[in-house]
């Protein structure tokens, strides 16, 4: 192989990497495990494992409660994890908070909208009324469009949504041109988990705040693969989850700038997040604790914040660079096969490193069994995106989606397997 990009990385830095994750040489279904469902869950180097492992049998204690020298190391892992976390997506440490997974963060926002509505607010940025809208795409994961359907249903404001074309594709004119006076929230993905299309954040951005907008960000696909500035980018709110970024499962982020998390009430209650409470009321501490009712799972922060150490340590810049060139060489070898629709941006266009596909005359579900009987784990299904399927016309995809320990060959083993798939069922006749 050669390298793979001049400023991405070297076949022998991501042949290193792959020595970090104990999970790539496992053989799960028989034969060598080829992972390009990255996607939906990222493995994880055993510089997360172990930070992980040592929090839970060195300073395994209860965060912000205790006055026992365990609970003061626990803490100042606990906040020096989220001064990490800020500092890698360019935000202040109490604009960050802790959430179950990125799903809970982007419901975490709407269900403190609909807080704020119902407590009758005053500040103009939270009120959403009868006639007001809220605009999400047409591709939007479930996560990012659901809690948007139900604020909808509560405040009696319409949703509304950028259509896509037959590729799945929007742009960045259908989307300003959908943003009106009427618009209250604007909620995105800044990478779509489907079709790889990478969002034009800024101009969202400046349409929407023109209009005293709030812009929410999904960067589940973002924040893992790309640089990513989010005080640069203006946005209101962004949630990603740990787990697609090297990290453990069961944490996710939050991020609420300033004025935002200062004005919004929190969406639940309980301890940890109070000042003073009595039989009758109860006053709340200010973001980014308030946002953080119970105990937080602290052994994974602290393996997420390992895992923003070893991203850094490779280069987010490095990362994308990789990634955009594996998503040029997926896009275009799928394109090439034929009997395979491409959907997303067509070869050429940029994208992420993930591209999804639809084999003509075979269910994704029997495409995915060939694959995994060749040891290459990709993921099938609508992907959390019924909407955007069901304007392709298709229940579900193949998708592929690859990372800093991806190589060329596995890509390359990807599209010649599914080279074969239609041949295998006989579809191809």
């Amino acid at each position: 192989m050669t390298s793979i990009a001049t400023t991405g990385l070297t076949d022998d830095r991501v042949l290193a990497l792959r020595a970090d994750f104990p999970i790539l040489a496992e053989q799960p279904a028989g034969v060598p495990l080829v992972y390009l469902d990255s996607g939906a869950t990222s493995q994880q180097p055993r510089q997360v494992l172990d930070a992980e492992w040592a929090f839970r049998t060195q300073r395994n204690a209860a965060v912000h409660r205790g006055a026992h020298t365990l609970a003061a190391l626990a803490t100042d892992d606990y906040e020096v994890a989220r001064d990490r976390i800020a500092r890698f997506v360019g935000a202040r440490p109490t604009e960050i908070s802790w959430a179950m997974n990125a799903t809970d963060a982007l419901n975490t926002v709407a269900l403190s909208l609909a807080e704020a509505n119902r407590a009758g607010a005053v500040d103009p940025a939270l009120r959403i009324r009868e006639g007001d809208e809220i605009l999400v795409t047409e591709a939007e994961h479930h996560a990012n469009l659901l809690p948007w359907q139900r604020l909808a249903d509560e405040t009696g404001a319409t949703l509304r949504w950028i259509e896509v074309d037959d590729d799945g594709v929007w742009t960045a004119a259908s989307a300003l041109a959908a943003i009106t006076e009427r618009t209250r929230v604007v909620a995105v993905a800044h990478v779509s988990n489907v079709t790889g299309l990478i969002a034009p954040v800024d101009e969202i951005v400046a349409a929407a705040h023109a209009v005293g907008a709030l812009v929410v960000l999904d960067a589940c696909q973002s924040v893992p693969h790309r640089p990513v500035d989010l005080h640069a980018l203006g946005v209101d709110a962004a949630a990603f989850s740990a787990h697609k970024m090297l990290g453990p499962g069961g944490i996710g982020v939050l991020y609420l700038a300033e004025a935002l998390g200062a004005a919004l009430p929190p969406a639940r209650l309980g301890g940890s997040m109070i000042t003073t409470v009595t039989m009758t009321e109860r006053e709340f501490l200010p973001a980014p604790q308030r946002f953080e009712a119970g105990t937080q799972p602290v052994s994974a922060i602290v393996g997420l914040a390992a895992a923003v150490d070893y991203l850094e340590g490779v280069g987010m810049a490095a990362i994308e660079a990789h990634e955009l060139a594996l998503g040029e060489r997926l896009a275009s070898g799928a394109a090439s096969i034929e009997g395979v629709r491409l959907v997303g941006p067509q070869p050429g266009a940029e994208r992420a490193g993930l591209a999804s596909v639809i084999v003509d005359g075979v269910h994704a579900h029997d495409v995915g069994q060939v694959l995994d009987a060749q040891g290459i784990a990709a993921r099938v299904g609508h992907h959390c995106a019924q909407p955007l399927h069901r304007r392709l016309g298709v229940a579900a995809t193949t998708r592929a989606s690859a990372y800093l320990y991806t190589t060329e060959a596995e890509v390359d083993l990807f599209l010649d397997a599914l080279s074969g798939v239609r041949a295998y069922f006989g579809a191809g006749r």
